[in-house]
């Protein structure tokens, strides 16, 4: 993610109107030689900038110029010095005695620089650190908005932020702001939190979920977070005891934002065209894989994420080749849902594809499919879960039927890649097998008994039956019919006309 937005675009600068620091250090600097009557004699270089100070005020409050002073009175701070110039400059006013102007924007890396110098109590008493730590307890954590100021700022004071606990504090202090949020003891809340229950009966659509983010402004705050610190928020609501009925919804809307939606990928896509960067797909990877990790899966997963999303993970999956491991994760997890599934959310090969009956996504949805029957082998499940499982896959076939390159071999096996036993109604099957058998016409007469094999007139429902009879099909019907008569023949013994009693009887009628 920070490969494929400049690292800094998503914090913004601080609001709060503040003199020019420069200006004002100049002041302090000329007043304390006329009291003084002593000459600047250190120069000190932070990055493009030279600072002309004296000595008694860097010797006296801070142990870094302590120490590097008796050494040499020219001093060159590190490129990676905590927040840079202008934050050292805020300090060096500091140091001569001016009032430091604190705010969310500035208070982390000013805390930082504090601690890189060593102005602590040891050497100062009322010291820049103790004053920052007091600042961030009782003004920054209270806030939600500043918190989140706080933490973006965070980013790039990295590893010191984290070694101070500053990034720790402001994870804890948003999730128990978070949690509190849910529970709502004050009754603040007009409309409960927003939860995945209105996509349960839908397609999955990413931009339906956005719309659903947009009715919650924190848990938008959240999913717009980078990932390190996204998943580290949501390792502390699960301390913190968040139930998965709002947790997992939070995980899904931060894996549609920066995986699913249209808009994100377009912005892959155009960053590694603009800049050659292809270490933005490991970006992408990295989100990918951690928002696996954060979902619970199996028995343990919430049932209000919706299959479909799953099968949206594992589309984005397949086009960045992830490992086997968390491929063969998700198809299993999409499998122990399948019966909550929809068809239209199954995976389709995208344009270009030559053939889908070879199409990898055919066979990630084959593999689905077996993995379900294989996992109720052992259970007892209700005839209408097996029914809704056949159905979906029978609807899925549709799709594939038109194939030029599906041979009759091929797609007797991915029909029996369903039991039997689990159709209890053939409607779908039928037209499977009839959108075949119309896209294949130059197939052999046996072929196109042997496809038709698989279904039988009487597991048709009534108002199936009628249209059958009301529409002129070329048809599977008569296919059925002569399967159904050839199959039989064999079996009669011939009459004295030659015929078999069989087919004696189907010309009386």
């Amino acid at each position: 993610m920070e490969s494929a937005i400049r690292k800094d675009s998503w914090v913004a600068s601080s609001p709060f109107s503040s003199p020019n620091i420069g200006a004002l250090l100049k002041i302090k600097i000329i007043s304390w030689s006329q009291e003084t009557g002593l000459p600047v004699s250190v120069h000190v270089q932070v990055g493009h900038k030279t600072f002309n100070l004296h000595k008694y005020p860097l010797f006296s409050k801070s142990g870094y110029f302590k120490k590097r002073l008796n050494e040499s009175n020219e001093l060159e701070l590190p490129e990676d010095f905590p927040g840079g110039p202008d934050t050292f400059e805020m300090i060096v006013l500091f140091l001569y005695g001016s009032t430091t102007l604190i705010d969310p924007f500035n208070v982390a890396a000013l805390r930082c620089a504090a601690e890189y110098l060593e102005m602590t109590e040891e050497h100062c008493p009322g010291s820049l650190c103790e004053r920052f730590d007091l600042y961030l307890n009782q003004v920054v954590l209270q806030s939600w908005d500043d918190t989140l100021i706080v933490l973006q700022r965070c980013q790039t004071l990295l590893p010191w932020s984290e070694e101070l606990l500053i990034v720790s504090r402001c994870i804890e202090s948003l999730a128990f702001m978070a949690c509190m949020e849910i529970l709502d003891p004050e009754r603040r809340r007009d409309q409960p939190v927003v939860t995945l229950e209105a996509l349960a009966n839908q397609p999955w659509s990413s931009e339906n979920v956005k719309e659903i983010v947009s009715q919650d402004l924190w848990i938008k705050d959240l999913i717009a977070l980078p990932f390190g610190f996204f998943k580290r928020i949501i390792g502390s609501l699960r301390r913190q005891g968040m139930k998965e009925k709002y947790l997992s919804p939070i995980i899904v809307f931060y894996a549609n934002k920066w995986l699913l939606s249209k808009k994100t990928c377009q912005l892959w896509k155009n960053s590694r065209e603009k800049t050659g960067d292809f270490d933005t797909n490991g970006d992408v990877l990295v989100i990918l894989e951690g928002t696996l990790d954060l979902l619970p899966m199996g028995e343990r997963a919430s049932r209000v994420i919706p299959v479909g999303f799953y099968i949206a993970m594992l589309s984005r999956l397949l086009d960045f080749g992830l490992a086997s491991d968390r491929k063969i994760k998700l198809q299993d997890q999409i499998a122990y849902w399948l019966h909550f599934s929809r068809a239209e959310d199954f995976l389709l090969p995208g344009n270009g594809i030559e053939s889908f009956s070879s199409s990898l996504d055919l066979a990630t949805m084959e593999i689905i499919f077996s993995t379900y029957v294989s996992f109720n082998m052992d259970k007892v499940r209700t005839p209408a879960t097996y029914s809704i499982v056949a159905e979906l896959w029978d609807t899925y076939l549709s799709h594939i039927a038109p194939d030029p390159n599906l041979e009759p071999k091929r797609f007797m096996e991915l029909i029996e890649t369903i039991p039997i036993s689990y159709r209890h109604c053939h409607d779908q099957l039928y037209r499977a097998m009839n959108t075949f058998i119309q896209a294949h016409k130059d197939i052999s007469q046996e072929d196109k008994g042997l496809v038709c094999s698989f279904c039988s007139t009487a597991e048709h429902t009534p108002s199936f039956q009628r249209m059958l009879r009301l529409i002129q099909v070329y048809t599977l019907r008569r296919i059925l019919w002569k399967s159904t008569e050839l199959k039989v023949s064999k079996f009669q013994k011939p009459n004295s006309g030659g015929e078999s009693t069989y087919r004696s009887r189907g010309a009386r009628q």
